[in-house]
C-alpha cells in the first residue's frame, strides 16, 4: 500500500487542489446552514463547561472561535465533531444529528485538535495511509491527495517513510495531523490552534490554504488565541467566555459596535483582561530590588 510522495505545488490556490474542488453530491447551496447548534450544553459535574450556545454557519464562511482559556472553545468543537456527547442540546452538521447519527456527523467533518495527537509507532505516510483507509478512500485517491498535501507541506519522502511520528518535531506532527484532517475532503472542517508549532513560511501557507477552502464552499471554525491572524483570516468571529456567547458577527462590524479600539481590546473588555497592564506591571515590581 505504501507509496512514496512525490513533489507537489506549494500554491494551494492552483491546480494542485483540484481534487478538493468538487462540492460532495447533496451538498447544500452557499446560502444554506451547514453547521446548525441549538442550545448545546456541557457539564462536568457542577461545572458548566459550555451554557446553550446557538448559531448557525453557512458554506465558505471561515468563523474565528476565541475565548479566554477555559471559556469552552476545545469542549464546544470536542461535542461538534462527536468526541464529547453533550449534556443538553443538539447540533446538525451538514443535514447529520449529533445525537442520533453521530457516525454521519463524524464523516462531514474534518478536525485538527490542539493536541496534535498522532500514533508515534507509525511513519508519517503509514498514518496518513491508515487514516484514508479509515474513510474508505481508494489508495490511488489517497495516494495522489498525500502526495499534494506533502509537496504544499514541503515534507520529503524520506522523513515521511522511514522516520516514526514520535521523532517527528512539532511542526511537522502539526502538518501530518492537518493533512489526514482534510484526506476525506470533508464539506466543514474545525481547527482547534491549528498554527501551533507550524514555522512561518509553513504558517504563512496555511493561512492561504484556508481562505481557498471557504472559497471552494467549506465550512470553517477557526479557534486561537493568536488575535492578529483570526481577524485576517476570519470573516466572522464569536467571541465565547464562561461557556456563553458574547458576540457574534464580522470583526470591523464588532469593533465598531462596541466602540472598540480593536479586536484585542474589544476581546479584554469582553472576558475581563481590561486590567491585564496594571496587572502586568504590578507582578514586574516583584522583580526590582
Amino acid at each position: 500500500m505504501r507509496r512514496s510522495p512525490a513533489s507537489a505545488s506549494s500554491n494551494c490556490a492552483g491546480s494542485g487542489f483540484r481534487d478538493f474542488r468538487s462540492r460532495p453530491r447533496g451538498a447544500p447551496a452557499r446560502n444554506r446552514t451547514v453547521i446548525s447548534v441549538r442550545q448545546l450544553t456541557k457539564r462536568f459535574g457542577p461545572q458548566t463547561a459550555v451554557d446553550s450556545l446557538s448559531f448557525d454557519i453557512a458554506p465558505g464562511q471561515v468563523v474565528g472561535l476565541l475565548g479566554p482559556n477555559g471559556a469552552g472553545k476545545s469542549t464546544t468543537l470536542r461535542m461538534l465533531t462527536g468526541m464529547l456527547r453533550p449534556t443538553a442540546g443538539t447540533a446538525e452538521i451538514y443535514g447529520h444529528d449529533l445525537l442520533t447519527d453521530p457516525m454521519g456527523v463524524k464523516r462531514s467533518v474534518g478536525f485538527v485538535p490542539d493536541s496534535g495527537a498522532v500514533y508515534s509507532s507509525l511513519t508519517g505516510l503509514e498514518f496518513l495511509e491508515t487514516i484514508a483507509a479509515i474513510y474508505g478512500i481508494d489508495a490511488g485517491a489517497a495516494g495522489e491527495r498525500i502526495r499534494q498535501f506533502l509537496g504544499f507541506f514541503d515534507l520529503g519522502s524520506d522523513v515521511l517513510t522511514t522516520k516514526l511520528l514520535g521523532a517527528y518535531s512539532k511542526g511537522m506532527k502539526r502538518k501530518i495531523v492537518i493533512t489526514a484532517a482534510l484526506l476525506h475532503n470533508p464539506p466543514v472542517v474545525f481547527f482547534d490552534e491549528p498554527l501551533d508549532g507550524l514555522d512561518a513560511n509553513a504558517a504563512v501557507g496555511f493561512k492561504t490554504l484556508i481562505q481557498t477552502l471557504a472559497r471552494e464552499g467549506k465550512a470553517i471554525i477557526y479557534s486561537s488565541h493568536i488575535l492578529d491572524v483570526v481577524e485576517r483570516v476570519c470573516d466572522r468571529i464569536m467571541i465565547i467566555d464562561q461557556g456563553r456567547l458574547k458576540v457574534d458577527g464580522p470583526p470591523a462590524e464588532l469593533v465598531a459596535r462596541h466602540g472598540a479600539r480593536s479586536l484585542e481590546h474589544l476581546f479584554t473588555g469582553l472576558t475581563g483582561g481590561e486590567d491585564l497592564e496594571r496587572k502586568a506591571e504590578e507582578f514586574a515590581r516583584t522583580f526590582r530590588a
